[in-house]
């Protein structure tokens, strides 16, 4: 009897972790990514889903090529597609595929709505309002300021940006400039800025906690500690500079990024503290949303967390909700994973998940993302000479890639943006395409073990403009 054939649909890193992590079980016989990079093919049992030698990604062709092949199962990544409703659209069309209806994701479609819905059955979040006029924004962070010296603000985007629609501000010069950047020019996010979420900045620690759940049962998945800051807090010249070229008047602040990095298991998340976050945001979540909306929440979610300190307690809140699996975060939890991907999907399916345990290895993994970063020298655009600051900004691609072919053989190199193309020569080269473009995973007995075995790796590779953090795992209580 062959093996079941799994359609992935994602086009980054974490689409390369979750292609991998189906190829591991031994039900599965191929395993489809869509639109995928370079490196969806560069996996044992994957290869990326072509119609007429071009990879497939509008969901009405995807659905023809789920037919086509006959494909048992869909497991989709991104929450654009979720967004866009192809689940509804699979399951529509008698396909079985993993993953929240359009419904539901709204959960991070709209960070305005859900910080609503979640105080109203009661989760805990910051002191928040939203905003669809700019004015009336700034005059509420000025307000806010005034009356609360101490505290700060922090201004979300309301839909999709992602991963980099929230901006952490340290005065009310900076609350003001983010709203109007955001909202009016230069619409740092487009139209995910209509409307925006100003939350009190909370002090504590943040966490990202990360479930499963088939609509009736929710199971804690392993976590991992990221890193959304895109320099270190010792850059303090690259930080003012990339700053400087972005436009930003606040010099010393350090973006946030879709993620740098970060390692797995996490240093800090005890069972006393996931049973926490269970029994008060995990599961009313889920219910809370049956309840109020009619509609079943299924698949993966994770939610971002503050843990503040409340007269001696830990008390989780709320900073957002995503309807996936994070990146990078996928790319050190999932090659943790024993249980069988397959088997995990189809109790999801199934609605039967409270007959998995799920299992973990005790192997630490640590993730290190190279990313486009300001080219050596400027490249020119047109006739001009631009000077780009990287990413999270305007940053350059089509840069080529070298230095693969030396990684060891055990490392896990996932793809977040690459492509294969040809150099002047005619030979195939491959190239970058995006922001984020590799993550880097080292497996070991320890966090020191994995972390040193990442970095003597990523180190093999190079393209103009690489860039990565440094600190990823050297000192675990100060990752941001």
């Amino acid at each position: 009897m062959s093996g079941a054939k799994v359609l992935v649909v994602d086009a980054g890193g974490r689409g390369n972790a979750i292609a991998h992590a189906f190829a591991r079980s031994p039900l599965v016989e191929r395993v489809y990514v869509a639109p995928g990079n370079a490196g969806s093919s560069m996996m044992a049992k994957c290869e990326i889903a072509l119609s007429r030698g071009t990879p497939i990604k509008e969901i009405p062709n995807l659905v023809s090529f789920a037919r086509a092949e006959g494909i048992d199962l869909t497991f989709v990544g991104p929450e654009g597609y979720l967004s866009d409703g192809i689940v509804n659209v699979f399951s529509k069309e008698g396909l079985e595929i993993v993953g929240p209806q359009r419904e539901a994701t709204i959960l991070e479609g709209s960070k305005c709505d859900t910080k609503d819905f979640l105080r109203a059955i009661g989760v805990p979040i910051p002191r928040h309002q939203n905003f669809s006029n700019p004015d009336e924004a700034k005059e509420y962070a000025s307000a806010f300021y005034r009356d609360n010296p101490k505290k700060n603000l922090v201004v979300k985007a309301d839909g999709l940006a992602a991963g980099k629609g929230s901006i952490v501000c340290s005065s009310r010069e900076e609350a003001v400039s983010t709203i109007e950047r955001i909202m009016v020019e230069p619409k740092l996010f487009g139209d995910a800025g209509r409307r925006v979420d100003i939350e009190e900045r909370l002090a504590g620690r943040e966490l990202m906690f990360f479930a499963v759940t088939d609509g009736r049962t929710v199971l804690p998945l392993e976590s991992a500690m990221d890193y959304k800051r895109a320099f270190s807090p010792d850059e303090g010249v690259a930080i003012r500079l990339f700053n400087k070229l972005s436009g930003n008047p606040n010099l010393e602040n350090n973006p946030n990024t879709g993620g740098m990095g970060g390692y797995s298991p996490h240093p800090w998340l005890d069972s006393d503290l996931t049973d926490r976050i269970m029994e008060t945001i995990a599961v009313p979540t889920i219910k809370g949303f049956k309840e109020v909306t009619g509609f079943e929440y299924s698949g993966m979610i994770y939610f971002g967390l503050m843990i503040c300190e409340e007269g001696g307690e830990k008390v989780p809140k709320v900073l957002e909700i995503n309807v996936r699996l994070g990146d990078p975060e996928a790319e050190v939890i999932l090659p943790r994973l024993e249980t069988d991907m397959y088997l995990l999907s189809r109790a999801i399916l199934d609605g039967e998940l409270d007959t998995i345990d799920l299992k973990w290895s005790s192997e630490a993994c640590v993730g290190v993302c190279a990313i486009s970063g300001r080219v050596v020298k400027p490249v020119t655009s047109g006739a001009v000479e631009e000077e780009r600051p990287g990413y999270p900004g305007p940053h350059y691609t089509n840069m080529p890639i070298r230095g693969l072919d030396k990684v060891d053989p055990d490392v896990l190199v996932y793809h977040n943006g690459t492509a294969f193309g040809t150099d002047a020569a005619g030979n195939e080269q491959l190239y970058t395409t995006g922001g984020r473009v590799l993550t880097v995973v080292g497996r070991g007995a320890s966090l020191a073990e994995a972390r040193e075995k990442t970095y003597r790796n990523v180190r093999k590779i190079r393209f103009n403009g690489i860039r990565y953090r440094k600190d990823i795992g050297l000192f675990p209580e100060l990752a941001k």
